[in-house]
């Protein structure tokens, strides 16, 4: 055996150590390394990463994300594509300021005592900070990323190209500015957009408050009507109480008035198609500065717009004796207040739906406010219209998840896109103060000529730059023509969760068809969540969320990989457990150990090339047909993203096939022939082969093991730069797989009827093979060897003319029954037990095999390969039922 440098077991911290470093110092990920195994002209395959936020580290749904994309760029680049994959990081707007303002406050400061400028020094500081821990992240799982073209949204390039959409869509009139209701988060005192709101339960009430009339009307022998409310600290803001036109109850009270509770303000009674009659009392107030519906309504009937909120979230002088009250702490008080002067009439208490800031988690505030907007209706309809047309759209994997875009397009509102920040970019608009209540307006990159030019303190929500990543990272608007962008743009696949569908691609599609004309990438391939073993959702509250990194320390990148990898569909949540890595690590285990195997037992000069097909044995043309097979199905399975699939093909094929199957086999070669070349040139090539197709997964171990078979050594090959595996039509061999399998039936017959009775594989024993089938007694008896060293037999027969003892244990496998005469070892009455359930067994599948064929519609609507195929399958339990009946009779009589 050869010396070989390889550890009895797999450890992964010493097959990782420095190998990454070594892959960046090489520049192995930019496109320009595969130049060598391209040809003309090469096909591009292109992803841009999600980019994380730098509010901290990556957790598993990140490691999960790259790891799919990382697979991706691998096996194209193999495949001989020039592959780029793009690595950059999202500035996060308010979740980065939330961030740093929650150090500040720890510090016992706030942004507001720095100042903008400093403040933002301090977020820059923030990112470099958690940015560089990012990329060690990155370099621990192995992404082979070319941090040579890496980008961060709030760059100079990326604000070059926010600042042109900005604009463009400016003057077109697809972005205004206007005063309207909006969500608002009273922590980080900034706007948000519909999705950045997370609607959670939470306890609550119905305050029932008398609204006394002005001129003593009574309505029911009471001179006030009942306003129902969740929040009476917004009533200050009260400018109507509105009715249904319809509402034959309350028809003689439109135009009435009554007094505000507490403040003594007189509002009308107004008709408006908005109540809903049946619910409640039918009647609502109408609070146009602090709900969206009534805002709507405060438009139709002209109505006062009162603010009665600072952007901090406390009352303002326009509620009274509570202004300057915190909004909750005020609600007690009016509460309080109301009870105490009879306006109160009773308290319902409730479980509702309120909005939370997605960032901060405090409850949201509907809020009047002057923003900018982005009108969605036509960006929107080209983006529908793209993905009618078969040549322009996006293909979501799966496909279910085009109705969740298509739902969300359709029923689309318009974007508020500006925020209250200071961490962002800044909104390209300046204003200029005309001496009267106008504004002059003027939007563009640099601050316009003349005095008193003020820019919007404003910034642009974070997917409005993230929205253009595809294309801004790759030099849009410049070097479009000749650079990255003509060269990768489309980019080929966006890999990301179903939960960012709403939040980023839907508005990467609607950018990119805007302002490219072109779809941002062609396929979309949706994952899942990361889960605990319960199912639940990882998240700080409950504790159960998993450091990515904690998980590398122990079992290494390659074991998390391939968890990652195979353990989903795709649009599935996938639930970790440390038992799915103990298997992950296990199998890695196995392979390091069957290549440590292979590589001591090959010649210093075995090439890992296909050995003369003439020469090989019934075992190396099956292993070399069954390697084939795998190839073909785990590309397909990675070109329909399938990775589950592509992952169980390879784990059955290297544990059971190449592992337990074939190196089993070969051992007798290697021990007792005098030219093993043929079978050592065999191993050497399936484990190059396995090793490269297994190399997208886990590029860690299968370099190390690769670099350590005899013609590697030395020469310091770098692993990803070689040939992905490609089907040869002339080693399927179908004839080569049939016969191996009546092999292996055989041998795992004779393994059951051992275990059946307790039979070590010491236990001497003998064999009979009986069969008419000539093909098969050439199999047997051309692989006596094979049978002998697995089943163990101190005879062998294998014949047409066996007589069956009638004390023996047996097994029936297609074509062939089995015996190995063990009266001594065995309950005659067992045996009888046995067969008796093996009789019923067959039987059943007889039944059912004759009532398929005997259904009519079955055999002329099925493809005829499949009825062919279910005829063969009746055929063989038959003929295991007739073996069996005999043998159960035989015995029987014997008895």
């Amino acid at each position: 055996m050869r010396e070989i440098d390889m550890s009895t077991k797999y450890e992964p911290t010493a097959v990782e150590l420095g190998r990454y470093d070594k892959w960046q110092e090489k520049k192995l990920f930019a496109p320009e390394s595969n130049q060598a195994i391209q040809k003309n002209e090469p096909e591009s395959y292109a992803i841009v990463i999600p980019p994380p936020n730098v509010t901290g580290k990556l957790h598993l749904g990140h490691a999960w994300d790259t790891t799919l994309q990382d697979m991706i760029i691998r096996q194209k680049k193999m495949q001989g594509m020039d592959v780029l994959w793009l690595p950059g990081m999202d500035h996060a707007g308010i979740a980065t300021q939330a961030k740093v303002e929650q150090r500040l406050r720890a510090e016992g400061t706030s942004r507001y005592d720095l100042g903008r400028e400093k403040f933002v020094e301090q977020v820059w500081d923030w990112k470099n900070e958690y940015a560089a821990t990012i990329k060690k992240q990155w370099g621990k799982m192995g992404l082979s990323l070319d941090f040579d073209r890496e980008r961060f949204t709030l760059d100079d390039g990326l604000n070059k190209a926010v600042n042109k959409v900005f604009i463009d869509l400016y003057k077109k009139g697809l972005i205004y500015r206007g005063e309207y209701i909006i969500n608002w988060d009273p922590q980080a005192r900034t706007a948000l957009s519909d999705i950045e709101v997370i609607y959670q339960d939470d306890d609550g009430a119905f305050y029932h408050v008398k609204y006394p009339f002005t001129d003593g009307t009574t309505i029911d022998g009471k001179n006030y009507i009942e306003i129902a409310t969740t929040r009476p600290e917004t009533m200050f803001g009260d400018v109507a109480v509105a009715v249904h036109p319809s509402d034959e109850r309350y028809k003689d009270l439109i135009g009435k008035t009554v007094m505000v509770p507490l403040v003594g303000r007189e509002i009308p009674i107004i008709a408006d198609e908005y109540v809903e009659k049946d619910f409640g009392t039918g009647m609502v107030k109408i609070t146009p500065a602090h709900d969206p519906n009534d805002f709507q309504v405060g438009n139709r009937h002209d109505l006062e717009r009162i603010n009665t909120m600072t952007d901090d979230g406390h009352l303002n002088d326009k509620a009274g004796k509570y202004s300057g009250m915190e909004r909750f702490e005020a609600r007690k008080a009016i509460v309080a207040d109301l009870e105490s002067e009879n306006y109160m009439l009773k308290v319902d208490p409730i479980v509702h739906s309120v909005g939370h800031s997605e960032r901060t988690g405090v409850p949201v505030e509907s809020r009047l406010s002057t923003q900018w907007f982005v009108k969605m209706a036509p960006l929107a309809k080209q983006a529908l219209d793209m993905q009618k047309n078969a040549d322009e759209k996006v293909e979501f994997v799966p496909a279910r998840f085009e109705d969740t875009f298509t739902r969300w397009m359709e029923n689309i509102r318009d974007w508020v896109i500006s925020r209250q920040l200071w961490w962002g970019h800044q909104i390209p608009a300046w204003y200029k103060n005309k001496g009267t209540d106008q504004e002059e307006i003027y939007v563009g990159t640099d601050e316009p000529s003349g005095t008193g030019w003020k820019q919007d303190p404003d910034v642009l929500d974070t997917w409005f730059s993230s929205a253009l990543w595809p294309f801004s990272t790759m030099g849009w608007p410049e070097n479009t023509k000749d650079g990255d962008f003509a060269r990768y743009y489309p980019t080929n696949t966006l890999v990301t969760g179903y939960d960012i569908i709403f939040f980023w691609v839907a508005r990467m599609m609607f950018q990119g068809k805007e302002f490219t004309g072109q779809r941002p990438f062609k396929n979309v391939l949706i994952h899942g969540l990361i889960r605990d073993g319960e199912g639940r959702k990882m998240s700080k509250s409950l504790g159960n969320g998993v450091d990515p990194m904690d998980v590398i320390e122990k079992y290494g990148a390659d074991a998390l990989r391939w968890f990652l990898a195979t353990g989903s569909t795709p649009g599935q949540d996938v639930r970790f457990t440390y038992d799915k890595m103990d298997a992950a690590w296990n199998f890695i285990n196995k392979i390091w150990n069957a290549s440590r195997y292979v590589i001591m037992n090959l010649d210093d000069n075995t090439p890992a090339k296909l050995p003369d097909l003439d020469k090989l044995s019934l075992g190396d043309k099956w292993i070399l047909s069954r390697l084939n097979t795998t190839i073909e199905n785990v590309t397909r399975n990675f070109d329909k993203f399938e990775f589950g699939e592509a992952g169980r093909e390879l784990y059955n094929f290297i544990w059971s096939d190449f592992a337990d199957w074939y190196i089993e086999m070969t051992k007798e070669a290697l021990n007792g022939h005098a030219d093993k070349a043929p079978v050592q040139q065999t191993l050497a090539y399936v484990l190059d082969q396995t090793l490269r197709l297994l190399q997208p997964i886990m590029p860690f171990v299968t370099e190390a093991i690769w670099q350590e078979m005899p013609d590697q050594v030395g020469k310091n090959v770098d692993f990803s730069v070689t040939r992905y595996p490609v089907v040869h039509a002339e080693l399927e061999n179908k004839a080569a797989e049939a016969a191996f399998k009546s092999l292996q039936d055989l041998i795992i017959a004779v393994r059951n009827i051992r275990a059946e009775a307790h039979a070590p594989m010491s236990t001497e024993i003998d064999l009979l093979v009986k069969t008419t089938d000539d093909k098969l007694i050439n199999v047997f008896n051309d692989n006596a060897d094979y049978i002998k060293r697995f089943a163990h037999p101190k005879s062998l027969q294998i014949s047409s003319e066996i007589e069956v003892p009638a004390l023996a244990m047996s097994q029936v496998i297609s074509g062939a029954e089995i015996y190995v005469p063990l009266a001594e070892l065995i309950d005659i009455d067992e045996e009888i037990t046995r067969l008796t359930g093996e009789v019923k067994k067959f039987a059943g599948e007889v039944k059912r095999a004759e009532g398929k064929l005997g259904n009519d519609k079955f055999v002329n609507s099925a493809p005829e390969a499949v009825v062919v195929s279910e005829k063969q399958k009746l055929a063989d339990w038959q003929a295991k039922l007739v073996a069996t009946q005999e043998r159960l009779s035989a015995l029987q009589v014997a008895k």
